[in-house]
């Protein structure tokens, strides 16, 4: 294995990471207005499950995007100019998120809490759709031309392929929020995620095998076979372990099921990382678009040493905060008054 496939490896490994972790965070955030309804108490409660973990669950965005930008620069500069508009619209939606999260207890008034509550699910819904829209995007190509820039209409960018990407993303995140939240909380809001987490299993089902066979069939590998029966055997474990309450292993079932379709869609782009629809001779791959091997090497050894102690840090975390959390555990609330008399 040479350095430019280490770091296409890593930096799938990244965003597989990002997309297990921040996809049920995700998810709570899409399902949080269903499973809140009528009551400020339960909403707290879907809120807390991620509270402990949601900041650190992004930070592996923030790593895979600086691994993307050291190691590959041309596939950065190219990804970026060409869809800085989606890009610009899912970093607003992230940064609102962020601060609706961070934001929603400091006053104690019910409107407040309610565009706060918004702003989470905008937040959360958003960049579900759009990641899978965008890596949808860079496995059928693009109109990539010889100056490695993206050209062409929005439409090119809105193909059914590529739309049905968003779509897998969207519902794909929403059941493994659901799970999570069977996994993490106890009493009615358990009752009702599980209520969820079942209604959810047969349409992701279908849309997960539906953009999971188009891909396969149009863009995979002989090897990418096996990643496609691991997804639907992956979500066929959710959907057993669901009825049966075993709560813990659905939630390694999404999981498997999130990993597997993260490794169809980054396994399908290999050797590509942004094939071009104009002319293959435009194809960006992972030898034209790295940086130059002594860059690769220093990465690399930084790399290996620090991430061990990274994934010690965060599994230690959710070791920490394991336990369920139940509408009785949730304390009045304690924000200031929206007039700012206390």
């Amino acid at each position: 294995m040479d350095l430019q496939q280490f770091w296409f490896l890593l930096i799938g490994v990244l965003f597989t990471g990002y997309f297990v972790l921040e996809g049920f965070d995700f998810g709570v955030g899409m399902l949080m207005p269903i499973l809140g309804k009528g009551s400020d108490t339960r909403r707290r409660v879907v809120l807390n499950t991620i509270g402990p973990v949601w900041d650190g669950n992004e930070v592996w965005l923030i790593t895979a995007a600086g691994a993307l930008f050291a190691a590959f620069p041309e596939w950065y500069a190219s990804m970026f100019s060409g869809f800085y508009l989606a890009l610009l619209l899912l970093l607003v939606a992230l940064i609102l998120r962020v601060c609706a999260i961070e934001y929603r207890g400091k006053i104690n008034d019910p409107k407040w809490r309610a565009w706060c509550d918004i702003g989470i699910g905008i937040g959360s819904w958003i960049p579900a759709m759009i990641w899978g829209w965008l890596f949808a995007n860079m496995v059928r190509g693009v109109p990539l031309n010889a100056e490695k820039q993206i050209v062409g209409s929005v439409g090119e960018l809105l193909s059914p392929y590529a739309l049905l990407g968003g779509v897998t993303t969207a519902v794909l995140f929403a059941l493994h929020g659901a799970v999570f939240l069977v996994l993490k909380t106890a009493g009615e809001v358990r009752t009702d995620a599980l209520r969820i987490a079942r209604s959810l299993l047969i349409p992701t089902a279908v849309v997960v095998g539906g953009f999971g066979v188009w891909t396969q069939l149009a863009y995979g590998a002989g090897w990418t076979w096996i990643v496609l029966v691991t997804a639907v055997l992956g979500l066929a474990l959710a959907a057993v372990a669901n009825f049966a309450g075993r709560d813990g292993w659905a939630f390694v079932g999404t999981t498997l099921g999130v990993v597997s379709a993260t490794v169809l869609i980054i396994g399908s782009m290999f050797p590509n990382v942004l094939p071009s629809t104009i002319s293959s001779l435009y194809d960006l791959t992972i030898h034209n678009a790295s940086s130059s091997p002594y860059t690769l090497k220093v990465m690399s050894w930084a790399a290996l040493l620090a991430t061990p102690v990274v994934l010690i840090y965060q599994g230690w975390t959710y070791w920490v905060f394991r336990q369920r959390i139940r509408v009785e555990q949730i304390p009045p609330p304690i924000g200031l008054p929206r007039s700012g008399k206390g």
